[in-house]
């Protein structure tokens, strides 16, 4: 496949230089040449056009009388808007310091009179390719910022932000150790059966807005999402960031997901409820795999607090004995008693109910 040609209708070059015969000269071979040519007889029109209409390339001369061709240059290179157009010297001087002068200023060449039009077009097309690939690899690279921002969006929706980061550096699996954490875990209650009789649209839709919710509390609260499962969701305070306040944290966030759901109704017109359990104590996190990777918690801890939901009651709130003295000072809490929970025996636990004035 060829490629376009660089003289293409659309590649405007701007010829100045304030002596006439030479301007219409060059306007004529390079209008013959395909391409969009205007003049300029000074400096100053010069800008005024190229700030008005600013071309794809710039032939300049340099002795022109108020303003002269170095001068325009250094004006061109100071503007945002006119410091990418390439500019080719065409003037009488031809010592190394001019040209040297010029190249400073920005010249990307420099062509000395009197000239073969010939090595003009071959100049002016060579720069105008250079210039179409900078654009090409220009767009090429804010394509690639976009995907890489896309990607990083999407990372940064399935892991915390500082395991992401550290995902990137390492392939290897991330494990760490906290010594105490607060678990969070909460049930839709009557989810399942109510599920069966809605299409699964309307069920998707449903989870989304009651989920996008909790995410909001969590985003609120400092906490961190770990996942949801089904109609369940899944927070944790002080993981993968040490918090001091993960148990306060955790006890708001439960308590305001109560109030958000209570504004979802069941198809009958009842207000949905939630089961929730917290524990405190001692986990493991980390990301283990090598495809559809996912921050994951492990521990005593973790299980307690999907027992504190899974054998609590509707719209309460049951929390374990090491939670309870991490909240009693500024929450209300009343005992519910020994609790059975498999593998732990029995265990005293307590529903949260609000938070102390």
């Amino acid at each position: 496949m060829t490629s376009q040609p660089i003289h293409e209708p659309n590649c405007k070059i701007l010829v100045v230089d304030d002596t006439l015969d030479n301007v219409n000269l060059l306007s004529k071979m390079l209008t013959d040449s395909g391409y969009k040519v205007r003049k300029a007889l000074n400096g100053q029109m010069a800008l005024m056009g190229v700030q008005a209409s600013p071309p794809d390339l710039i032939l300049l001369d340099i002795n022109m009388p108020d303003m002269n061709g170095y001068e325009v240059c250094e004006n061109l290179k100071t503007q945002e808007k006119t410091r990418n157009i390439p500019v080719i010297f065409l003037s009488a001087l031809d010592d190394v310091l001019d040209k040297v002068k010029a190249f400073k200023l920005g010249a990307v060449d420099y062509i000395t009179k009197p000239f073969q039009f010939e090595e003009v077009l071959a100049r002016v097309e060579n720069h105008l390719k250079i210039c179409r690939l900078q654009q090409e690899l220009e767009e090429q690279n804010a394509l690639l910022r976009l995907e890489r921002e896309k990607s990083e969006r999407l990372l940064l929706n399935i892991l915390p932000k500082a395991i992401a980061a550290q995902l990137k550096e390492s392939s290897t699996a991330i494990a760490e150790h906290f010594e105490e954490a607060s678990i969070l875990f909460a049930d839709i209650v009557g989810f399942t059966p109510l599920s069966a009789q809605m299409s699964a649209s309307e069920l998707v839709s449903l989870l989304n807005q009651i989920f996008s919710e909790f995410d909001k509390l969590a985003t609120q609260h400092g906490l961190e999402k770990i996942k949801t499962i089904g109609d369940s969701y899944m927070v944790v305070g002080g993981v993968p960031l040490p918090q001091s306040d993960h148990a306060e944290a955790i006890a708001q966030m439960a308590l305001d997901m109560q109030q958000a759901i209570s504004q979802f109704q069941t198809q009958t017109g009842e207000p949905f409820q939630i089961r929730c359990g917290i524990a405190t104590g001692p986990v493991v996190a980390g990301v283990i795999g090598t495809t559809k990777f996912i921050y994951d918690l492990w521990g005593d801890a973790v299980n307690i607090a999907s027992r504190m939901e899974s054998q609590g009651l509707p719209g309460q709130i049951q929390v374990t004995a090491e939670t309870y003295h991490r909240l009693k000072s500024n929450y209300i809490l009343t005992e519910r008693g020994t609790v059975s929970i498999r593998g732990k025996g029995e265990m005293l636990t307590y529903w949260l109910t609000g938070k102390k004035s």
